[in-house]
């Protein structure tokens, strides 16, 4: 079985449909039922579950508030991690763990491997890139997954505020100098489920990972994207206004490079995910699906 904690988070609820569909025996732990820093939990947890594999999808994503909350990142994301690890150690558990473009700087060239020097430039890149040390330290048996502009039919991201202002907003005003591949939590989750296998019977494919979804955009291009594939739907086609980083200011600095070079997993693994507008147009067309059957619904009550 596996078990994975931050259950209620976009990728934990991924991770649940994801193995539903496969009939994958998963337990999911939300952060109130275990708080991956409280040692005590952690080890009740693992000794009554038994699992063969761990996933931590659990960290503070809150990139602007840790800014001011710093103890609070520092406790979800470097605290965490090391007393999950520690545990998963101790137990002689295999451990995924899900980290972030935002441990780079985001002044390369070209797309980070691997091997490329951390050197976040944020509260929150600094206690991930800490999160990711501890994991190491403590743990031989790691898969850091790196991934980056996480978002899902679940919880909140860019693409489901881009489909709610696209309804009340006639311009969307968004960055055009920062560059990604948005990355479908769901395609995260079924990337693990196919590599759990492996994990669990103990194959020497540890290490620090890239995936993300294929090809390169900006947050206006993700933008663009989902206007268009939900106007047909919604009637809605707010122009989309392309700004620099500077024309908004945020709390935290953002990479401007987020690229991740991936041809690492895929070698390890045969794996490598599909272009990002693929997933990006098929969650759009889902969360629109979801909001008119919401609204008929209403209309007929």
């Amino acid at each position: 079985m596996i078990v994975v904690f931050g259950g209620n988070g976009q990728l934990g609820r991924e991770l649940v449909r994801a193995a539903g569909e496969q009939n994958t025996p998963l337990t999911a732990l939300a952060h109130g039922d275990v708080d991956i820093a409280d040692r005590a939990a952690v080890r009740v947890a693992l000794a009554r579950l038994r699992p063969s594999l761990v996933v931590n999808a659990a960290a503070y994503t809150k990139v602007d508030l840790a800014e001011t909350h710093v103890e609070e990142a520092r406790h979800g994301n470097e605290l965490g991690p090391a007393i999950l690890a520690t545990a998963c150690a101790a137990a002689w558990l295999p451990l995924v763990h899900v980290s972030t473009d935002y441990v780079f700087d985001g002044t390369k060239a070209g797309a980070y491997v691997e091997t490329d020097p951390v050197n976040p430039v944020s509260v929150y890149g600094r206690t991930k890139a800490a999160g990711e040390e501890a994991v190491r330290r403590a743990h031989r048996q790691h898969v850091i997954m790196r991934t980056a502009w996480v978002y899902s039919e679940f919880g909140q991201n860019f693409l489901k505020t881009m489909l709610r202002l696209a309804v009340s907003r006639d311009e969307l005003r968004v960055v055009a100098d920062q560059y990604g591949a948005p990355t479908s939590a769901r395609t995260i989750a079924e990337v693990i489920l196919r590599i759990a296998p492996r994990l669990i019977s103990g194959e020497a494919l540890w290490g620090t990972y890239h995936f993300t979804a294929a090809g390169v955009t900006t947050w206006h291009g993700f933008a663009s994207r989902i206007v268009a594939v939900a106007a047909p739907f919604t009637g809605r086609r707010p122009r989309v206004v392309a700004i620099t980083t500077a024309d908004y200011p945020t709390a935290a600095r953002r990479p401007a490079n987020s690229c991740l070079d991936c041809n690492l997993f895929a070698r390890t693994f045969g794996l490598s995910a599909a272009p990002w507008t693929d997933e990006a147009d098929r969650t759009t067309r889902a969360l629109v699906a979801v909001e008119e059957a919401e609204m008929t619904s209403a209309a007929r009550a």
